[in-house]
């Protein structure tokens, strides 16, 4: 399992990127292996202010619908429009392309977020 460890992590699951004020967010890698293959990303929050911990879209597997909730508060300043032709991408390119959205972050980052090492005991 790929667990990168310039990232950070949630206890659901979702794996944030910090550059400036800028968050990229996305499931994990251990995420996409447990949902299967990934059939739709639903996201409709572009332009939203959101707090921590509120559900910023949902993404659909063959099997399963699972809501996303978002790591940090912050707007949702971009939709990874790939997603919508190809939303495979996450099953295959979870940290890269699998991206889900971009954040302009508000505010102190949440200490909720967890260490590449924290997410790594989490799932065991």
């Amino acid at each position: 399992m790929n667990i990168p460890q310039e990232l950070k992590y949630t206890q659901d699951h979702e794996w944030v990127r910090i550059d400036g004020d800028t968050a990229t967010i996305g499931i994990t890698d251990f995420a996409q292996s447990e949902l299967g293959d990934i059939v739709f990303v639903d996201v409709d929050t572009e332009g939203d202010t959101l707090q921590a911990g509120e559900v910023f879209g949902s993404i659909e597997a063959v099997k399963t619908v699972s809501d996303l909730f978002m790591p940090i508060t912050g707007e949702v300043t971009e939709i990874n429009e790939a997603l919508q032709d190809q939303p495979e991408l996450i099953n295959t390119d979870p940290y890269g392309e699998g991206w889900i959205v971009k954040v302009k972050i508000e505010g102190d980052l949440t200490e909720d977020l967890l260490s590449a090492e924290a997410y790594t005991d989490l799932v065991g």
